[in-house]
């Protein structure tokens, strides 16, 4: 199998310059470029720049998978709606760090497969559906954050008695971005349904307009200003949920405490996935069983059918046996077993042992029929 790696970065809150896109083109001669992304594929080679220093400067999303089994997404969110700190205090590990610039707090979350990718992930399309989690974070839903410390979890990063971060609300829920992320990084879903347990359920929280009124007079006059000022310049397209964050006082109020250690999250995650093994075989157990049982039933009736007219069931025999043809061949032997199995059933085995010698005797000059009616035990 030849390499493949794909590349795609996005810019999101701001378009690429022509400059930049130039910048960009300069490296790369063969890849998509527009104002708002990067696209390229390799089988040879690689890509000509560095991605951590692209996403500093250029992108604020990055989707790379490897077929050798490697896969990364890569998020950069203003300093103003993702504290440094915050990150810091999930992104613990290889598989999740953070780090931060001058104006941003950039993710990087991994997942390594050493068996490679059995089932080629379809990458057109995959950074669209998972770009979204970008703003659920914005917006100060910490579940993306949780995620990736769940990944340092799985990978085993961390020692057991380190305690979880808190948890957000919403974990047994999550919206469809927040799905393909886990999908595409691999996360266990025992080990998020166990660390679910403990996460309360994500409530709406739409200030009314007399408490949003109330706290804008709050506000010092000159950080009002500064506010019209921006939206009128329409330069920053985070204004609201900057805004947002800052009446709810710059995070999630429903984060809670976390409470359990990394072993107790992986333990749990072993037992569920036990739990789902032994039910999964109970079913697989109860189906064949059905199956088994319809099929006993349905040879049953198809055993009292043949019992009504034995006579013009053996007439069936020979008929096929006069084509000489191999398929007519093969319908009879059938019925000559659905026969054997009815003798067997009403204790005329010796009638059916002496009717079958007959047949034999009669089409002995026939050495395919004769390895057929061998072959089904129909001596």
């Amino acid at each position: 199998m030849s390499e493949y790696q794909y590349y795609e970065f996005v810019a999101v809150d701001r378009p690429l310059t022509p400059a930049q896109q130039g910048e960009l083109r300069a490296l790369s001669t063969r890849a998509r470029i527009t104002a708002s992304s990067f696209v390229n594929d390799y089988q040879w080679g690689n890509l000509k720049g560095d991605p951590r220093a692209w996403m500093e400067r250029y992108f604020d999303a990055h989707l790379y998978l490897a077929n050798w089994g490697t896969r990364r997404i890569a998020l950069r969110l203003p300093r103003s709606l993702l504290d440094p700190d915050t990150a810091a205090t999930y992104c613990v590990g290889e598989s999740a760090h953070s780090w931060a610039t001058r104006e941003h707090v950039i993710l990087d979350l991994s997942t390594e497969d050493e068996d490679g990718d059995e089932e080629w992930w379809d990458s057109e399309g995959s950074l669209a559906s998972i770009v979204p989690v970008r703003a659920e974070l914005a917006a100060g839903d910490l579940r993306l954050l949780y995620l990736a410390w769940l990944l340092c979890v799985q990978g085993r990063e961390l020692d057991e008695d380190e305690p979880e971060p808190p948890v957000p609300p919403g974990l047994g829920e999550l919206s469809g971005p927040l799905r393909s992320l886990a999908d595409f990084l691999r996360l266990d879903q025992d080990l998020v349904a166990v660390a679910a347990q403990a996460s309360s359920a994500r409530t709406a929280k739409t200030p009314s307009a007399a408490a949003l009124t109330k706290w804008v007079k709050s506000l010092p006059q000159a950080d009002k200003d500064a506010a019209i000022v921006r939206l009128l310049r329409g330069e920053d397209v985070h204004l609201r949920t900057e805004l947002i964050l800052r009446y709810n006082g710059g995070r999630d109020p429903e984060a809670a405490g976390g409470g359990r250690t990394v072993g107790e999250l992986l333990a749990g995650a072993e037992t569920r996935w036990a739990h789902r093994q032994r039910l999964a075989k109970e079913r697989q157990a109860a189906e064949r069983a059905r199956r088994e049982q319809a099929a006993a039933a349905a040879r049953e009736q198809r055993l009292n059918t043949l019992a009504a007219d034995q006579d013009q069931a053996w007439q069936r025999v020979s008929a096929m046996i006069d084509t000489k043809k191999p398929k007519e061949y093969d319908a009879a032997v059938g019925l000559l077993a659905d026969l054997k199995t009815l003798s067997e059933r009403d204790r005329q085995t010796a009638t059916f042992v002496r009717r079958v010698r007959l047949l034999r005797q009669e089409h002995a000059r026939k050495p395919s029929l004769l390895d057929r009616l061998d072959r089904a035990g129909l001596g």
